[in-house]
């Protein structure tokens, strides 16, 4: 569904000290971002950012960036973090494929993807996040045995995300085809989905 255009959008993350445009100039720096040494976290695909608000809310002794491309959706993230007055959570306006001109290498210790676009059609596979394409960026980035943390509604995406990763030598933790919702960051998007009750597939890797 194709969010309406907010006008408004990129002016109010511009004045927004929470908001970061230019990621590249914090390449190797970002525990100074957060003035402490906590682990760093990232979500890549924040959306509305439901879910790491929450996370930051709930984790303080971590520091978490959340990515996002569309400026219409992120702004409601950005709200979300001036309400809540965080301190230990940052959004990033980019594109993952620019990933390392972003981050030094081991400056992340997990990556979080919620309900990526599937990019059903063979011929857009390379697109999905979660392809060995991004999983190399990601492992530049990532410290010696981080993990990617992956949610979707869509079991062919999901089952080509643990492919992928198995074929790319991560260590595959967790695999559950129904996560339980007592388990999970229940976003308004997942909400959607389970009060349609379509399961919810929950993976987590782990670089070796």
């Amino acid at each position: 569904m194709r969010l309406r255009h907010k006008p408004h959008a990129i002016p109010h993350m511009q004045e927004s000290s929470y908001i970061i445009f230019d990621p590249e100039n914090h390449k190797g720096s970002w525990k100074d971002i957060f003035k402490n040494k906590n682990e760093i976290e990232l979500e890549i695909g924040a959306g509305k950012g439901d879910f790491i608000v929450s996370k930051a809310i709930n984790t303080t002794d971590k520091n978490f960036l959340a990515l996002e491309m569309n400026t219409n959706a992120f702004v409601s993230a950005c709200k979300k973090i001036e309400e809540n007055d965080l301190k230990n959570v940052y959004g990033i306006v980019g594109k993952a494929e620019e990933l390392t001109d972003m981050f030094d290498e081991n400056e992340i210790s997990k990556i979080y993807l919620n309900f990526s676009t599937p990019w059903p059609k063979k011929r857009h596979n390379k697109r999905r996040l979660s392809h060995e394409n991004f999983l190399k960026l990601y492992k530049v980035i990532c410290k010696t045995g981080a993990e990617i943390e992956l949610k979707t509604d869509n079991e062919d995406f999901f089952d080509a995300s643990v492919a992928y990763m198995e074929d790319f030598g991560m260590e595959i933790i967790e695999v559950e085809r129904n996560l339980a919702e007592e388990d999970s960051i229940v976003t308004e998007y997942e909400r959607k989905f389970r009060d349609r009750n379509m399961p919810i597939f929950h993976l987590i890797a782990k670089f070796k």
